[in-house]
């Protein structure tokens, strides 16, 4: 459970007589524009003698929720716990008088469910930290920083146990990061510490609000959702509509997050008097009966054991189940596809209600085979193999999908071999684990052995060149999974580019936080490989043909940036998408330079012997990252099994 409760439950979305329409509830003092003098006399109105912390945590536990994330202190500054360092907090500024959020943390303590805080980063009442902005991830002065560290410090003291804190908004220096990481970690090494905190300090990666993500994750990671995608905060005037269509939404959620192998905050909005909005408690009921009905599939699971959904159906694993999430309307179908499996498997339902949005199927003896079986004497290379994904964040707004290492499994005769492994200059000097069968060797890319690689005369036609801005956060590429994009829908904001010249550099005035997107005809006459050198400044996300093939965002803020991309092309038309973010300039430098030429280097491993079984293991992963969403950049490696 999620709750977003503090001052602005007291406006309920609206201000001056009219409802806020613009941004969430609870961040209405910046979207209406309420002078700080007249928010903060809120206080004095704010008294949730409503406020129940044992009901709270009740309706958590009927709801089969494990624990509760609890604003201690939002965007606004106003803390609803009793903080030492500001006289702006539910105790000395309104006439309630009482710490809630250790009220809370003690029911949670009696009720056996976890406690948790979020904090924001980010401080509109603090008079050193920066003024409202309209994005929400502004740095932090020095002052700001001491007066964060101060009331961490006091909330991991004084409130008993925290399973989770989560971090919000900001754009911290990697640093100031580091120093608030230390701290949670020195005084509750327990505590788990959201990926927003920022440059990848991370015990679990979050997703954007309300993301769900449609791949799976190599890391810990988190989905946070409100019951209402539009706001977090209480919204008096927001139209609810059906509780089971709601219940059957969430629900739905859920499935999808943890059949990833995710967790699911599920966020509710409390009114001003405390008291919980009758719809997002029913709705919060109704997930809890269907969760308790189901609770096998959902408790102590792995994620989908396969590397998709199954014949498009989620799934979950537990020792030696598997349970299958079929929508309602869809059992048949499921239960066809599972009793048509070529193995024997005992197959039974959960105890679903009636009116459940889904079917549970339970099923033992199901053989999952490792998909996309590679012969020893292919050549492997990333788009071959099963990508392993974690989630990166420097703040809200540079959040993308990491790739950190490359899976593959492959089938041979033989009981030893002796891998080969070739790059470009780009990967020169990097560390890595190439694993085989579990046993892993640390390599430096090093070798001088390298040959030159030409393009075909004449096979390469480099075509149009179209760009739009960009939108959203970084990892927003809406080209990712469009094998074609239709640079002519009437939707489309492409534009032709004229007059640009390949090889050169170029450089543009950008806001932060502002992007470009470019699209690049290509057509080959062969499926081949060809070589590009991108020019970028701090972070840029590379598509081909709708399929990802490398995305990055330094935490040391890098003005510019190099490097080779090889571009495994299908014969035809084919198009090349660059995402190119500004994070921190006033300007962003950009540049596109084709290569008839560049060099590849070969680097023998040592000889590993197989274990006696059908199918094997390779996998590659950087070796000592810097965090465990840090991204691989491998992507113009290729190896070889001897």
């Amino acid at each position: 459970m999620f709750i977003h409760f503090g001052l602005y439950s007291v406006y309920g979305g609206v201000y001056d007589g009219k409802p806020v329409e613009r941004g969430y509830s609870e961040q209405i003092q910046s979207f209406a524009g309420i002078f700080s003098d007249w928010y903060a006399n809120t206080a004095r109105e704010f008294n949730p003698t409503k406020w129940n912390p044992d009901e709270i945590v009740q309706l958590a536990k009927d709801a089969g929720m494990k624990s509760i994330v609890f604003t201690s202190k939002h965007h606004d500054g106003f803390c609803v716990y009793h903080s030492q360092y500001t006289d702006f907090n539910i105790v000395d500024a309104t006439p309630y008088g009482r710490d809630l959020m250790k009220e809370l943390a003690d029911a949670c303590a009696r009720g056996g469910i976890e406690f948790s805080v979020y904090y924001s980063l980010i401080d509109w009442n603090f008079p050193k930290a920066y003024p409202i902005s309209s994005h929400n991830a502004d740095p932090l002065t020095i002052e700001h920083l001491i007066y964060n560290y101060k009331q961490v410090e006091e909330i991991m003291r004084n409130y008993g146990p925290i399973s989770e804190i989560w971090f919000d908004m900001g754009s911290l220096e990697p640093k100031q990061s580091q120093l608030l990481y230390d701290l949670v970690n020195k005084l509750q090494p327990q505590c788990m510490i959201s990926g927003r905190l920022g440059n990848d300090y991370v015990d679990f990666a979050v997703m954007a609000d309300n993301e769900y993500p449609d791949y799976k994750l190599g890391v810990p990671w988190q989905t946070a959702a409100s019951v209402f995608d539009e706001t977090w905060g209480y919204r008096s005037w927001q139209k609810r509509g059906s509780v089971q269509e709601k219940v059957d939404e969430k629900i739905a959620s859920l499935v999808k997050v943890i059949s990833r192998g995710g967790n699911f905050l599920l966020n509710i909005g409390p009114r001003g008097d405390g008291s919980v909005v009758e719809f997002e408690r029913d709705v919060l009921l109704g997930i809890g009966k269907w969760v308790k009905a189901n609770s096998e599939a959902v408790y102590g699971t792995r994620a989908n054991p396969f590397n998709h959904p199954f014949h498009g159906f989620d799934a979950t694993a537990k020792n030696d189940a598997i349970y299958f999430f079929a929508p309602r309307g869809d059992e048949n179908q499921l239960q066809k596809i599972l009793t048509s499996q070529p193995f024997k498997t005992e197959i039974s339902t959960l105890n679903n209600a009636e009116n459940s949005p889904f079917t549970v199927f339970k099923t033992t003896g199901f053989e999952v085979k490792p998909e996309n079986v590679l012969r020893q004497n292919i050549t492997f290379t990333p788009q071959n193999s099963t990508p392993v994904f974690g989630h990166s964040s420097l703040n809200y707004y540079a959040g993308y999908k990491s790739l950190i290492g490359y899976d593959w499994n492959f089938s041979t005769n033989k009981r030893s071999v002796s891998p080969e492994i070739s790059f470009t200059d780009n990967e020169k000097g990097r560390t890595i684990d190439v694993e085989i069968d579990g046993k892993s060797q640390i390599v430096t890319l090093e070798s001088t052995t390298s040959k030159a690689v030409r393009l075909p005369k004449n096979s390469v036609k480099w075509g149009n060149l179209y760009r739009k801005p960009g939108r959203g956060v970084f990892g927003t590429v809406e080209e990712e999974g469009e094998q074609v994009t239709d640079i002519n829908d009437e939707n489309s904001r492409w534009k032709l580019v004229d007059n640009f010249t390949y090889g050169e550099l170029y450089s543009e005035n950008i806001l932060p936080r502002q992007s470009v997107v470019f699209l690049q005809e290509i057509e080959s006459t062969r499926e081949q490989t060809a070589a590009v050198e991108i020019e970028s400044g701090n972070a840029a996300y590379i598509v081909l043909n709708g399929e990802y093939i490398t995305a990055h965002f330094s935490p040391e803020r890098i003005k510019s940036q190099q490097e080779i991309v090889l571009l495994p092309l299908r014969k035809g038309r084919n198009q090349l998408v660059i995402k190119y973010y500004n994070g921190f300039e006033k300007e962003f430098s950009y540049g596109i330079t084709p290569l008839e030429e560049w060099k590849v280097y070969t680097q023998k491993l040592s000889p590993v012997a197989l274990e006696r079984k059908e199918n094997h293991t390779l996998s590659i992963r950087l070796n000592n990252p810097e965090s465990k969403v840090s991204p691989l950049r491998m992507n113009n490696i290729q190896i070889n099994l001897k």
